[in-house]
């Protein structure tokens, strides 16, 4: 994000260390943006049965009289049978919003849901947890709100032995969760965090994956950096997430894919990133960017692309850290497989998913901004062409390309020697043919660095009718310092 600096007489007035803060102040931005970017969501677990095929209902909305006769038939039926029927039927009308707003509002209903929930008849108790999980659903928080009686006993059922029972009742906890700050409240000082904690050690990965998913629900909430990140972070859950994060014949996709979230949601935070930091988070994390790289080259399977994006927000944000270079964190992400990586990523972004494309180049762009080393690699792996290939597929990834290519060319005489001749300059002269305020700005960054390190670049430029092509833009009021500058360095060229 340039701001507008006072007119200066030439290029070395402004520095190195100019064009340095302003990158920061343009990368500042961008990292509160994908901060922001959250994933609220609510799950449903339904039977498989004909009726409840596609995840419609066919049952009918049930009016008043209906939902307390099958209260009553459930809670004092002759036959387990008749009582669990009848839970059933109102487990179904429960799918509508219009039931939903009649149980709620029904003297004692959820009394007695409650009471079905902790008999010790183990299908009443599984078909009344499933009644709670469809309140669960309901958009409506007065409806989440009702639920709130059964809290404390959703989270005792946490440490049972049935691992579907588990599994029901994370992802209900999960979508109440969501809905209303005030069952979060309650949830806290119920222990949600301990109980939480405990499970993430089942050997069961549905388990695992209703876990991830309620923790991610709990981790996005809007007072979660004061009121529930720092409890997470003194308990063991970070080291487990890590730990089911680690590539290797035991990871499981779907729930790597969970922690991920719930990781990147925490390192959004800020809480205390330098413990995560010292937990092994960039260790595991790199591996597994090496491990995606590899998965990528021998499969075709979707759903890798649903891991690669958390993975690489955590590696990107972790790396902004200062607390990176305190433990030695940043010489652990400076082997250059991590940079071949990312372009075996790139491509196949390319061809699945090019909407992650900013994400790898993004954190391309954070290793590089101070690694001579990653710089280094950068060139001995002739990846500067493959890297300029994708700067016009859109603005965005424009930006981000040439911000690396800054990232290389500060770097010195050395690398701008390996920058030009080539064809960077044609590309930047074809990037100042755009209108893109952004794109161009950079463009004329890389331009200074370039002429800076690299003043024979300059004739090139003025024969390639570069001076016309800073015209176009000499008159826009966020560029005519920067434009200005370069049309002097080139008429003195």
């Amino acid at each position: 994000m340039w701001t507008r600096q006072p007119r200066r007489p030439g290029l070395m007035a402004c520095g190195v260390e100019e064009l340095r803060r302003r990158r920061r102040e343009r990368e500042a931005a961008l990292r509160k943006a994908r901060r922001e970017q959250q994933l609220v969501s609510k799950r449903l677990l339904r039977e498989d049965d004909p009726e409840e095929a596609g995840g419609e209902s066919s049952a009918a909305v049930l009016g008043e009289a209906e939902v307390q006769e099958f209260l009553r038939l459930a809670q004092r039926g002759t036959e387990e049978k008749e009582r669990e029927k009848a839970l059933v039927s109102l487990r179904r009308g429960l799918q509508h919003p219009e039931t939903q707003q009649i149980f709620i509002r029904l003297e004692g209903s959820m009394r007695t849901l409650v009471g079905l929930l902790t008999s010790n008849r183990a299908l009443l108790q599984l078909e009344a947890a499933r009644c709670l999980h469809e309140l669960s659903h309901s958009e409506q928080s007065v409806v989440a709100e009702a639920c709130l009686p059964a809290t404390s006993y959703l989270l005792t059922y946490l440490s049972g032995h049935s691992s579907d029972f588990i599994e029901l009742c994370l992802y209900t906890l999960g979508n109440l969760i969501v809905e209303s700050e005030v069952v979060r409240q309650q949830l806290l000082p119920q222990g949600i965090v301990s109980a939480l904690a405990a499970c993430i050690q089942s050997p069961h990965v549905a388990v695992l994956e209703a876990l991830g998913y309620a923790l991610s629900q709990l981790l996005q909430a809007k007072e979660a950096p004061e009121k529930i990140i720092p409890s997470i972070l003194d308990s063991l859950l970070p080291q487990h997430m890590l730990r089911l994060m680690q590539p290797g014949p035991k990871l499981n996709p779907g729930v790597a894919v969970e922690f991920a979230w719930c990781l990147h949601y925490i390192i959004c935070s800020q809480v205390n990133n330098a413990l995560l930091i010292t937990h092994g988070a960039l260790s595991t994390l790199g591996l597994l960017l090496l491990d995606l790289a590899g998965a990528v080259q021998k499969t075709e399977e979707a759903g890798l692309e649903l891991l690669a994006c958390p993975v690489l927000r955590c590696l990107s944000n972790l790396l902004t850290e200062v607390a990176v270079e305190a433990v030695g964190g940043q010489m652990q992400l400076k082997d250059e497989r991590i940079v071949a990586a990312l372009f075996i990523l790139f491509q196949f972004f390319l061809q699945k998913q090019p909407s992650l494309l900013p994400e790898g180049l993004w954190l391309l762009n954070n290793l590089t901004a101070n690694s001579p080393t990653l710089c280094t690699s950068l060139l001995s792996l002739d990846l500067i062409e493959p890297l300029l290939q994708l700067l016009p597929l859109s603005n965005v990834v424009s930006v981000l390309v040439l911000t690396v290519l800054c990232n290389v060319a500060e770097k010195g005489p050395a690398y701008c020697r390996q920058l030009w001749p080539g064809p960077l300059l044609p590309c930047l002269l074809n990037m100042l043919a755009l209108s893109d305020t952004e794109v161009v700005g950079q463009s004329l960054e890389l331009l200074q660095l370039l002429f800076l390190y690299r003043p024979e670049a300059v004739q090139a430029f003025l024969q390639q009718s570069g001076l016309q092509a800073l015209e176009r833009h000499q008159e826009e009021v966020q560029l005519q310092d920067r434009v200005h500058a370069l049309q002097q360095i080139a008429l003195r060229g």
